[in-house]
């Protein structure tokens, strides 16, 4: 369809939680916490496990990269809706758009894959013990994590270079708080429905891909804990596994729902509040439900901190 007479974008329009002063200081500080949180405790995760010996295994390899991607997934978005909250301007360039975008599919694919090598993780040691250690070499390990950053290098680009393709003539406002791809869809004036298959093709491909393997990795462990005679030893099987599908549940949930469902089912305060969840709850707590409960990361920091205390 020809854009005669009709002006290109050149920036949008962050319109963010709230219009309110008052309450944008207050969530901004609140932001900032959560933030500083998430920075803090993906750092101690990172630098414990690369420090002790003790945790250079499968399992903290993972939770190494996790960390990682929990950083990198977070600063996406939070610094940039930081600074709108106390900009009197909250714009952003329609390139610069994009590129969030770009980045938001990327981090949040590579954590939803790292989560799927973990549920594979988690399999090799409670079904198949005496074969753990040669099912989950450090060569498979590596394998399993550059995959996961190639494959999903692979859907954020095959869907970028259809959104460079797209017209921006007005309105410039998303009302949200960062450049997630079916907000900006909403504002095209041209045709979206290959970017819409494209996006729903490769989403429901990619996402199941990971949600199968993660699924039969259950369907697994479930089975090896149920014929375990021991309470105790079923109760300590499960509570490995138990946090690792809370967040995975609500991961897959609010992200699933909020990049398929039809455009007619919108709605802001839904959309922003499964954005949240994902983009800036998830990678705060995941610190918190995987490593700083473990006993093994308790005891690393404590010696950490104890090394420190004695250098004093």
């Amino acid at each position: 369809m020809p854009m005669k007479n009709q002006t290109t974008l050149t920036e949008f329009i962050l319109l963010g939680l709230s219009s309110d002063p008052q309450l944008q200081i207050f969530l901004f500080l609140v932001f900032l916490v959560i933030y500083l949180i998430t920075l803090a405790g993906n750092i101690v995760i990172m630098v414990v496990i690369r420090a002790d010996s003790h945790l250079h295994t499968p399992m903290y390899f993972f939770l190494f990269h996790l960390s990682f991607v929990d950083i990198c997934y977070s600063s996406v978005t939070v610094p940039n809706m930081l600074r709108n909250f106390l900009a009197a301007h909250k714009t952003i360039s329609v390139n610069g758009c994009i590129a969030q975008m770009f980045f938001i599919l990327h981090s949040g694919g590579a954590e939803i894959l790292i989560l799927s090598a973990m549920a594979y993780d988690r399999y090799a040691a409670i079904c198949d013990p005496l074969r753990y250690m040669e099912r989950m070499s450090k060569g498979i390990c590596v394998q399993l994590v550059s995959g996961a950053w190639a494959i999903v290098l692979v859907h954020a680009l095959l869907n970028t270079v259809f959104t460079f393709k797209l017209h921006f003539c007005g309105p410039n406002q998303i009302s949200h708080f960062s450049c997630e791809l079916p907000p900006l869809l909403q504002l095209s004036c041209t045709d979206t429905l290959t970017n819409q298959v494209v996006l729903l093709t490769s989403v429901v491909i990619f996402a199941s891909s990971a949600f199968l393997l993660t699924l039969i990795s259950y369907i697994h462990i479930i089975s090896t804990v149920l014929r375990i005679r021991s309470a105790e030893g079923r109760r300590k099987a499960f509570s490995t596994c138990s946090s690792h599908l809370i967040v995975v549940g609500l991961l897959y949930l609010t992200g699933f729902l909020q990049y398929t469902k039809p455009s007619s089912f919108s709605s802001v305060v839904l959309d922003e509040i499964f954005s949240i969840e994902y983009c800036i709850l998830t990678p705060m707590l995941n610190p918190i439900i995987y490593s700083l409960k473990n006993k093994e990361v308790k005891t690393a920091v404590g010696n950490m901190l104890g090394k420190f205390k004695f250098l004093k």
